[in-house]
């Protein structure tokens, strides 16, 4: 019983000094929040010029090749039934336009 006791004591007082000891506060010297703004100012340049140069002509391909795949399609559907069918091809276009003119007022609308 004497034992039980001990082992319970002596895990406790573990367990407190190892709570007491990772419960410090840590403070930072200096302007951090400046630190933080140039750092952002550097690489939202780069960010910037990733994003127009790489992922946006990515987007446009991809929405490109759909486009004229899905208006083949609707012309091949034209020529069974009769019938256009214009929603899909025009939302396709429409998206198209609007990523391949993004890169001119996307970064005034987030700020950068």
């Amino acid at each position: 019983m004497k034992i039980k006791f001990s082992k319970i004591i002596s895990s406790s007082v573990i367990s407190i000094i190892v709570m007491s000891a990772m419960s410090l506060c840590a403070f930072a010297e200096g302007d951090v929040a400046g630190a933080i703004e140039g750092t952002w100012n550097t690489a939202s340049t780069q960010i910037k010029q990733v994003v127009n140069n790489v992922v946006f002509p990515i987007i446009d391909v991809v929405l490109a090749v759909f486009f004229f795949a899905k208006l083949g399609l609707a012309y091949f559907d034209y020529r069974k039934s009769g019938h256009f069918e214009w929603t899909a091809p025009a939302i396709l276009f429409a998206c198209l336009v609007f990523t391949l003119t993004a890169p001119t007022y996307v970064w005034t609308i987030i700020n950068v």
